[in-house]
This record gives structure tokens, sequence and C-alpha cells, in this order.
């Protein structure tokens, strides 16, 4: 799906306004694949529905060129009740014709579901709800439906939120209990735990294959890693590398909705898009304890031998700090980007509504959007230079 250089529009609701799963999409891509040298724009506004993107797309999005866009409209566009067919309809006809111009454009969508709205607080926080929860996710699966209908009548790819979620917050309640929300405390905006799950499915229909790199140690001879990765020396079982592709890390409270680490249990995140492997030959002894950073595990020689997946085995390592900071950095962009979109360019046509042919307007309009455009540029830059290349040690010292 994704081709190098190419640019990545992100647009959907308010629940694409918190520029969460937003922020962790485009994180993932700047600092797990910085080969493909990727530009992203975040186009989320509060309230919209896939009607709303319809109307303002050819104006807002248009001229920033897009090679690939995500959609995640559905949740407004249910209207908060049982399903009818008007609703369907409705969302049918905008979404087809998102689909239709944008191809026509020359890029390729990744047409999203809805998500779900939780289980338990859409109906306790929401009493008010024409809907209760299982109602209305009935409609939203039924809107999920139609998503998938559109995306394979035009060949694209299809993120199947909804289905993801709904089986991440079904695990994540038997572990956290009911009360742990995954759709957000008001049952409709998740929060990080949430949004994770959400980044989880854009990112695998995009069809990236997860693999952040390979270190491969034969004992005591050498030692090898997979492009993006450099063995810099080896020191008896200590391998150091310099690394400039990233695994993603995680972060908060274990037990809380608003951390990414509580829900990792729920979703094949670690597995399927975060795999950066070790594998050790000819140790000579029955298991070892590995050190990375300031933590270590022991493994035995079979699973060394087999490979471990040091994301997943050390979610505190040496690249969580450099990737936080590379997350801030992307989430100063996008709060820019929103001002850029929903506050000025989209303020445009009512400007020359006003002033019909008018071409001092006309100039004063391309001057301020290529004003907006630079600073875009500048922070998109800011942060691709927050990738930098990490120094790194693996110690493995055997025993037994």
């Amino acid at each position: 799906i994704l081709k190098k250089g190419d640019r990545v529009a992100i647009a959907g609701d308010s629940i694409t306004e918190q520029k969460l799963y937003s922020k962790y999409m485009e994180t993932y891509l700047l600092a797990c694949r910085p080969d493909l040298d990727l530009k992203v724009i975040q186009l989320g506004w509060s309230g919209e529905r896939a009607p709303g993107f319809e109307r303002r797309m050819d104006n807002d999005l248009m001229f920033w060129r897009p090679d690939v866009v995500t959609t995640c409209y559905g949740m407004n566009d249910g209207r908060y009740r049982a399903y009818e067919d008007g609703i369907g309809e409705t969302y049918l006809n905008a979404m087809r014709e998102i689909v239709s111009r944008l191809k026509a454009a020359g890029a390729t969508i990744v047409v999203g579901s809805p998500g779900p709205v939780d289980s338990h607080s859409y109906d306790v926080r929401r009493p008010s709800a024409p809907a209760k929860a299982n109602v209305y996710n009935q409609n939203l699966a039924t809107l999920a439906g139609l998503a998938k209908d559109i995306a394979v009548e035009n060949g694209m790819p299809y993120a199947d939120v909804n289905g993801v979620m709904t089986e991440a917050m079904r695990k994540a309640k038997a572990e956290h209990g009911v009360e742990y929300h995954v759709a957000g405390r008001d049952g409709v905006h998740p929060r990080e735990n949430g949004h994770l799950v959400m980044a989880y499915a854009f990112l695998k229909a995009m069809d990236l294959d997860g693999s952040i790199g390979s270190i491969k140690v034969d004992w005591g001879k050498n030692a090898i890693a997979s492009a993006g990765h450099t063995v810099t020396s080896v020191v008896g079982g200590a391998v150091t590398l310099e690394s400039s592709r990233y695994p993603f890390c995680f972060s908060g409270d274990p037990s809380s909705p608003e951390s990414t680490v509580s829900i990792l249990s729920s979703v094949p995140f670690q597995p399927n898009l975060n795999r950066l492997t070790l594998s050790v030959a000819n140790l000579p002894a029955a298991g070892a304890v590995v050190t990375w950073g300031e933590a270590e595990k022991s493994f035995t020689r079979d699973q060394l031998a087999s490979g471990i997946n040091l994301a997943a085995e050390f979610l505190d390592n040496p690249f969580s700090a450099p990737f936080a900071a590379v997350m801030e950095a992307v989430a100063e962009k996008q709060r820019y980007e929103t001002f850029m979109t929903k506050y000025t360019i989209n303020r445009f046509p009512s400007l020359r509504s006003n002033f019909t042919e008018d071409a001092d307007v006309e100039n004063a309009i391309d001057t301020i959007l290529s004003k907006l455009t630079d600073r875009q540029e500048a922070l998109h830059a800011a942060a691709r230079a927050a990738v930098k290349p990490i120094s790194h040690t693996i110690t493995i010292t055997p025993k037994g």
C-alpha cells in the first residue's frame, strides 16, 4: 500500500481530532519505518459525518496531493439510534463519492469502519442516549459492513476498526473488569488504549509486515543485523549496535485505559507490527540472562536459538525516551494541522464567495496557503529529525 515518499492523509470525525490514533500511526511510520520517507497530515473534525468530509475534501485535502488517504466515519453517521435504511443510504452515498473522487485523483483509500461504543460506559455515562450500547453497536456494525463493501467494490484496502476494537474490548474487559473502558469514559471517544487498537487496525490494513529488524548472534564468533541496525562491536556476550529504526514503545499504568501498555495483551500489536528479533546460536549453556538497557530477563537456550522479540520482552528499553521525543514532535505537528485546516484553509471558500473574482484576494489566499504549508513542512522536518540513531548494547550472559 505504501510506497517510498508517499503522502498520507488521515481523515475522520472527533475521534480523529483527538489526535491519538493518528499520532501513533504517524510516529510508527516515521520511527519504525523511516525507510519509507513518508509525510502525514491529519484532518479530524469534531462532529463530522461522511457527507461533511465529502463536501470539504476538495478544499481541505486535495491541495496537499495525497497518495494514501485513511477514512474513519460512521460514529456520527449512525445518529446514535437503531439502524434504519435511510442512515445506511446516506452513509453509503457519501462514502462512495469520497472514494470515487479520491480514486479518480490517483489516491489509494484505506476505508476504515467506525469503531464500537463501549459496552459498559456508553450505557452508564450516556443515560439520555436514544439507544443502548448493544443496539447502537448493531447499527455501527452494519455501517462497518457497508464500508467494507465500498472498499471491495473499488479494490481498496479495508481497515476493520469495528471488528478489531470489539474483540479487544471483549478481551480487555475480561482481564481488567467491565469498568475498564476501551471506547472511552463517555462510551464514544477512546483514550490511549482504544486509540492504539485503532492505529493497529489502520497500520495492518496498510499491509506493513511488522518487522523492525533482526539481530543474529553466533556465540563466540560474530553478530549481524538487518537494515536499519549496524553492529558496531562484539565483546564477549555484549553486542553494541547503532539503530536508525526504532521499535514502537509503550507507556503508562498497566491497568489504566489512559495508557497503551494496558491493552497490549488484548491486541496482537507486538507480534504483527513490532518485531525486533534477537537470536543466539551456539550458546554454551542451558540458558542466558539478556540485559538491554536497565532491564534483564532470563531465557532458555532453545528460546534464544528460535529468537525472542526484544520489543515485547523489554517494554522499558533504550528506545523508550527517544521514541517519546519523536511522538511529542509528531503531536506538535498534528496540533498545528488542526489550526491550519479547520480554522484557516476551511475558511477560504467563504472568502472567495464574498470577494468574487478578486485577484488580490486570490493572491492573498495563495500566500497564506504557502505560509501554512511551509510551517507544516518545518514541523514534519523537526519530527523526522527527532528520529536519531540510537547506540545500545545487548548483553548475553550464559547461565547453567
